[in-house]
């Protein structure tokens, strides 16, 4: 079977009730457009109804699979699992809640096509706008958090590495992945400095964002602010000691001429 150009990637949980209105908005995107693709729905041993949503979604939505977790493993773990099971030339993942758009590939496949390996979401460069915010307690942790992620893990110039739009190559999403580890909220940034130590080109993007009510994120707990504190020093200690082999990966590579 060809390769799909473009493997949309959906990490789902607890989303039985916005869903469908993401994946209808995908659909109409994608129909108008002349590349291949696959749209691939993760649902994370979600108690609701997302399976069946989805399911039921993918009886009318073209090139649509849906594959469900028995249990939950966090959003880490799922976008992982989506990144390695896609099989598009250039592999997005967003999120179920449609936060942020797909229309937002109109400037993205420009930067994949310019050869950039890596194209990210963010909120926080210039020409990016936040149309709905969040609570003032969340945007007070995550700004602290971005702070911390920057200096741990010397990601200057990633003002905001937890955007959920990304999009990769296929050998990037291979060979990321395939090292990642973190399971649960702290995934973006080591998907990032991954990126960055395996040497592949990574360009940031402004995107146009809305806050979703019905975030699973807190202050403890496994999706929780302090976890991803902890996955931070943890992903920090696994480059120290070498846990991600990154030299199997640039040791091979050919060197440019």
């Amino acid at each position: 079977m060809e390769q799909p150009f473009l493997s949309v990637i959906i990490p789902t949980y607890k989303e039985g009730e916005r869903i469908g209105r993401n994946l209808l908005e995908i659909d109409q995107y994608l129909k108008g457009k002349n590349y291949t693709y696959e749209i691939v729905v993760i649902v994370d041993g979600s108690p609701d109804n997302t399976a069946e949503v989805a399911r039921n979604y993918a009886l009318q939505v073209p090139h649509m699979r849906v594959i469900e977790n028995p249990e939950n493993h966090g959003k880490g773990y799922v976008v992982r699992q989506g990144l390695l099971e896609a099989a598009g030339k250039w592999r997005l993942f967003l999120d179920a809640d449609g936060s942020t758009s797909i229309t937002h590939l109109d400037s993205f496949l420009p930067q994949c096509e310019s050869g950039y390996d890596v194209v990210i979401g963010s909120r926080k460069i210039e020409g990016s706008f936040i149309q709905v915010h969040q609570p003032k307690h969340r945007e007070f942790m995550g700004e602290g958090g971005n702070w911390l992620i920057r200096i741990v893990l010397g990601l200057w110039s990633y003002p905001d590495t937890q955007c959920g739009f990304k999009m990769l190559s296929d050998t990037a999403a291979q060979e990321v992945a395939k090292r990642m580890v973190v399971d649960r909220f702290g995934f973006d940034f080591e998907l990032i400095i991954l990126a960055l130590k395996l040497g592949f080109k990574i360009k940031q993007m402004p995107v146009r964002w809305m806050n979703e009510e019905g975030s699973t994120v807190r202050l403890t707990g496994p999706n929780g602010f302090i976890q991803v504190l902890i996955d931070l020093f943890k992903t920090k200690w696994r480059f120290l000691t070498g846990a991600y082999h990154i030299r199997d990966y640039t040791d091979q590579k050919p060197i440019a001429v």
